[in-house]
């Protein structure tokens, strides 16, 4: 009878999801790794089978997280209210790298054909497509503009947001004053 493992799986996910953000793919060893999950490299690879194997499952746990922070702000303060308190989310992370691991993943592998930077690729399409439905559905609440562009308006948004984390990473800049003011920017829309 196989002997059933110690650990919790999703719980390993969340800890290498938090590395991986922080220190990037290549900046993550696999002793770096063994240190962190506290697994021995039998268990890891019985686990996940690779390094590259759980990369990609920390990235869909950190998609799936902001999918769901999303959803819940949608669902409590509307289309354009959720759009409007993201940037003071993305900015208020307490003791965790702001910059977005998506972008940091695609950026990694660009130029490469490492099936994680399009998986990157892939899950920052996909959030782009989420904000592009709340800024359509802000447009049928009479919020925005009804002649704007919903695509364009995600995809200005999304790279003010990946900017906004990058800004967020240095010390000398008030990243909360930038969040506000990229808030306040959506009321220009009506």
């Amino acid at each position: 009878m196989a002997r059933k493992p110690d650990y919790d799986r999703e719980a390993l996910i969340d800890a290498a999801r938090d590395l991986f953000w922080q220190q990037g793919w290549a900046g993550t060893s696999m002793k770096d790794l063994e240190r962190v999950l506290k697994i021995k490299p039998g268990s890891f690879y019985a686990a996940f089978g690779s390094k590259d194997a759980l990369y990609g499952l920390a990235m869909d746990r950190y998609a799936r997280d902001g999918s769901a922070r999303l959803d819940a702000l949608a669902a409590e303060f509307g289309a354009l209210g959720a759009l409007k308190r993201q940037p003071m989310v993305v900015v208020s992370g307490a003791g965790q790298t702001r910059a977005c691991m998506l972008a940091k993943t695609y950026v990694e592998f660009l130029g490469t054909k490492n099936e994680l930077g399009a998986k990157a690729a892939e899950r920052l399409s996909q959030m782009e497509s989420r904000f592009a439905a709340l800024f359509a559905a802000a447009q049928t609440a009479g919020d925005i503009a009804a002649d704007l562009d919903p695509k364009l308006l995600a995809q200005r948004y999304q790279s003010d947001l990946v900017g906004l984390r990058i800004m967020a990473e240095r010390a000398d800049v008030d990243a909360t004053a930038l969040a506000q003011a990229m808030a306040d920017d959506l009321d220009r829309l009506r």
